[in-house]
């Protein structure tokens, strides 16, 4: 089910009247008719797949239990590595294993050698890379002793399953969002209200924005070859607009409706493309990744090579970035996109101060002389989705080459067209979000006036149902 469809529509106000009017009183029945829509949210798209989600929540759940009731350590490490190597490998197989079948055969071919071309043909369950990573960071956070496991098997199953994060995100934590499902919500009109204007905004970014920059991304990246330098360039512009027109409209309306249920969560975006550095962008671009990233794979490999000093924090760095561009697909143009941002990490880990993490702990306020260092960020970015967005990394080279070798032209058609005003649009939300304005408390006039003028600019502009969300892929 997709919230951009007409059955979302009839689904989230029945669950809303269900939730508040019949289960109001009882955090328990809250719980399990959340977990009943969430399991009817995802089995929409797929019913089969509703085992693997399930099977998956009950065996981090069994070994949570087992990993924290265990006495002595060998135990926990062997439960721990159970979970790990189940989550690892049901990921591996759904999403990996034709991608490296493929690059095997290929590389015998390359050596000489003959091989049989023989793959399956796998459907990726769609939300696996997510649900799979709220599993494995929940688990890890009891071996460690980070947090207690919870004996509430629904509590925990929704966890897992909640359905405005479950295919897309943010990547929860269990530290953050159980507290929340194991208390009674009370309705909170104001709560609400933000809910409504944020997932409003989320339908905006994503149905007038990124669905409008599709067309003209895919006609760019379609048509690459017949077109100049200039037009390419507006073509990773455009990408660039799209993406997070669409993944942080997705948050936005994943926060907005979990709003009206009375549940928080995590800020997933903050102002990514107003960055002056790469670093600082992963601290803003897709935030719950960046911080589990951190947390379970950077922090951990650069414990382990701290001896070996910058070089060290280096492998640490391109062992992370690569781990995030295969997570983000099973295709070498992802493994080269995480690989690029990676080596633009050099910088901030060889000078005098050395990088201290993956992505930076304080905020600090932007100037009008940070401009220069947020086009060049900006401009490293695009550069960077030319890889994500490429059907493959042949197409992204020659996308690159032609960028660099054709004449910087712009076709009339790019440059005259009305939906260049979302370029400039997108950077003054982000600036408007910034100061607050879309946040604060609003007399009722203000409020149903921005509320009409979205919805009016949403049904008369929008795409609806024709574009999927793209981090649905991953």
């Amino acid at each position: 089910m997709l919230f951009n469809s007409a059955s979302f529509l009839i689904f989230l106000p029945v669950v809303f009247v269900l939730y508040w009017f019949v289960c109001g009183r009882y955090v328990r029945s809250q719980n399990l008719l959340l977990l009943a829509s969430s399991y009817v949210f995802y089995g929409w798209w797929d019913w089969r797949f509703l085992f693997l989600l399930i099977f998956s929540t009950g065996l981090d759940y069994f070994t949570g239990l087992k990993i924290q009731d265990a006495k002595d350590p060998r135990w926990k490490r062997i439960w721990l590595w159970i979970s790990v190597s189940a989550n690892l490998g049901f990921l591996g197989f759904f999403k990996y294993f034709n991608f490296f079948v493929d690059s095997a055969i290929r590389l015998l071919e390359t050596l000489g050698m003959q091989a049989n071309p023989w793959s399956l043909k796998i459907l990726l369950p769609v939300g696996i890379s997510f649900y799979t990573f709220h599993g494995l960071s929940y688990v890890i956070d009891i071996y460690y002793g980070r947090i207690t496991p919870t004996r509430n098997r629904t509590d925990y199953s929704l966890f897992v399953s909640y359905f405005p994060l479950l295919v897309a995100g943010p990547i929860e934590r269990a530290t953050h969002l159980l507290p929340q499902l194991e208390k009674r919500r009370t309705f909170d009109d104001k709560l609400a209200i933000d809910g409504l204007r944020l997932a409003l905004w989320g339908f905006f970014k994503k149905l007038v924005i990124a669905d409008t920059m599709a067309v003209e991304v895919d006609r760019i990246f379609g048509g690459y070859e017949q077109y100049g330098g200039g037009n390419l360039i507006l073509g990773a512009v455009y990408f660039a607009i799209q993406v997070y027109g669409d993944f942080s409209g997705y948050t936005d309306i994943a926060r907005g409706i979990s709003r009206l249920f009375g549940i928080e969560l995590l800020l997933n975006f903050k102002f990514p493309y107003l960055s002056r550095s790469i670093p600082e962008f992963w601290g803003r671009w897709h935030i719950s990744l960046s911080s589990w990233l951190n947390d379970y794979v950077f922090t951990p490999v650069a414990l382990q090579l701290r001896d070996r000093g910058r070089n060290g924090m280096f492998i640490a760095v391109m062992t992370t970035f690569l781990v995030s561009g295969l997570w983000h697909g099973a295709a070498w143009h992802f493994v080269a996109w995480g690989g690029l941002h990676g080596l633009l990490y050099l910088p901030y880990i060889y000078r005098k101060s050395g990088l201290k993490g993956l992505v930076p702990r304080k905020e600090v306020p932007l100037r009008l002389r940070d401009i220069p260092s947020i086009l060049l960020t900006f401009m490293l970015v695009c550069v960077g989705y030319i890889l994500f967005r490429a059907q493959d990394m042949e197409v992204a080279v020659k996308y690159l080459g032609g960028i660099l070798s054709s004449p910087l032209s712009f076709d009339a058609y790019f440059l005259k067209s009305s939906f260049n005003i979302f370029i400039p649009l997108t950077f003054i939300i982000d600036l408007v979000h910034r100061k607050g304005y879309l946040t604060g408390r609003y007399s009722t006039w203000f409020l149903v006036t921005e509320f009409s003028i979205l919805t009016a600019l949403i049904l008369a502009l929008g795409n609806f149902g024709s574009v999927e969300f793209i981090y649905f892929q991953f």
